[in-house]
C-alpha cells in the first residue's frame, strides 16, 4: 500500500559481494537455525524501484557486519550511495565499538568528511556491548556532537532450535535498554538521539514492571537510578516500527507517545520478505490507535533528527519536507 514520501529509518544495505561471499552469509545463518538456501544481492536499483512503488522518499542505510574490516568497507559504499543519490539515501555510520579508541577516530571521519547523518551499533559488536564501561568516551564524543545512534540487535543462535531473529532480539533488545539505564548512560548522555529498533523489542512491553521493581532494595543499584530516570528514558528514546506491526506500536504507545515513533520497515535483509515488508507497512497505515495525521507523521517523524537528510530532500523537490498532505495516506 503507497504511502506519501516517507522516511524508512530501517533499512539494511551490503556492498556488492561475489556468489561464494553471499553463500558463506548463508551458511552461517543456517548454522544458526535458519532455513535459507540463498542470499538475493542487494543492489541500489533494486532497492530504489521498491521504494517508488511504496512511496519511501529516504531509506537511512544501515549496515551490520561482524568486523572492523566489513564495516568500513560498508561505511564506504554507502557515503558513495549517498553522493550518488542524496535525496534517497541517508547513512548511519556503522562503529566498531569493541575498539573504543577507533570509534573516537571515525566519530569526526563520519561526521566531518563523509557527512554521515549519524551511527550505527550493534548491541553486541565483537563480544563487546554498547554499555560496556570502555565506551564511555565514545559516548561523551556522541553526546558532544549531538549524534543519532541506531542500536540493533544481534540475531545469533537460539537454544530453542529457532533464528534469533525470530523473537531473540526482541529480549536482548529490552536486557540492553536496560543496562544502560541502570548505567546511568541516559542521563550522562542527554543530547544523543537513540533510535531502539523493533518498537524497542520487548522493552515496552516491560516497562512497566522495571518501574515496579526496578527501584527495590533488592535490585543492584550503585548510579542510583529512580524512577523519574526511567519515566525520562522511556519518554526519550526513538522507536521505529519494523516487523512488530500492530502489537508491538500497542505496547509502545503505551510507553511513549507518537513522536518518538519512526517508521522503520527491517528491509534489505533474509528475513524480512516482501510479504512481511507489506503486511508490516499495511498493518501500521491502517493502525486504529492513532489518527491518519498521527500515522502520517510516523512517516515523517525522522526529520527532525536528520536535518541535513531534510535539506538534501529540500534541495531535490524545491519544497519544504515536513509533513504529507493527510489526503495522500490511503484509506
Amino acid at each position: 500500500m503507497p504511502v506519501d514520501r516517507w522516511i524508512d529509518v530501517h533499512c539494511h544495505f551490503f556492498p556488492p559481494m561475489p556468489d561464494e561471499g553471499r553463500q558463506a552469509i548463508v551458511d552461517i545463518l543456517n548454522q544458526n537455525c535458519w532455513c535459507l538456501s540463498h542470499l538475493d544481492q542487494w543492489t541500489p536499483e533494486a532497492t530504489l524501484r521498491m521504494m517508488d512503488e511504496v512511496g519511501i522518499q529516504m531509506q537511512m542505510l544501515s549496515f551490520m557486519g561482524s568486523s572492523a574490516e566489513t564495516l568500513q568497507k560498508a561505511n564506504d559504499y554507502g557515503a558513495e550511495l549517498v553522493r550518488r543519490h542524496p535525496d534517497r539515501f541517508g547513512l548511519l555510520y556503522a562503529l566498531p565499538t569493541n575498539d573504543p579508541e577507533a570509534c573516537l577516530r571515525e566519530i569526526p571521519y563520519a561526521l566531518d568528511e563523509l557527512g554521515a547523518d549519524g551511527f550505527a551499533v550493534q548491541h553486541i559488536f565483537s563480544g563487546a556491548t554498547i554499555s560496556d564501561p570502555a565506551l564511555d568516551p565514545v559516548w561523551e564524543e556522541l553526546n558532544r556532537r549531538e549524534a543519532v545512534v541506531f542500536a540493533h540487535p544481534n540475531a545469533f543462535g537460539s537454544a530453542w532450535g529457532r533464528p534469533g531473529a525470530l523473537i531473540e532480539v526482541a529480549f536482548q533488545t529490552a536486557s540492553v535498554i536496560t543496562d544502560l539505564i541502570y548505567r546511568g548512560l541516559f542521563r550522562r548522555t542527554p543530547d544523543v538521539k537513540f533510535i531502539f529498533t523493533h518498537s524497542g523489542g520487548a522493552f515496552p512491553a516491560l516497562s512497566g514492571r522495571l518501574l515496579l521493581l526496578g527501584t527495590q532494595p533488592w535490585v543492584p543499584n550503585p548510579n542510583n537510578i529512580t524512577r523519574d530516570d526511567m519515566r525520562d528514558t522511556f519518554q526519550r528514546i526513538f522507536l521505529d516500527t519494523a516487523m512488530t506491526m500492530p502489537t508491538g506500536l500497542n505496547a509502545a504507545l503505551a510507553m511513549t507517545s507518537p513522536d518518538k515513533i519512526l517508521y522503520g520497515s527491517d528491509g534489505g535483509v533474509p528475513c524480512s520478505t516482501d510479504e512481511s515488508l507489506s503486511l508490516n507497512l499495511d498493518a501500521l497505515v491502517n493502525f486504529d490507535g492513532l489518527s491518519r495525521d498521527q500515522i502520517n507523521a510516523i512517516g515523517r517523524n525522522a526529520l527532525t533528527l536528520f536535518p541535513h537528510a531534510k535539506a538534501r530532500i529540500e534541495a531535490a523537490l524545491g519544497a519544504p519536507h515536513d509533513v504529507a498532505d493527510p489526503a495522500t495516506l490511503p484509506a
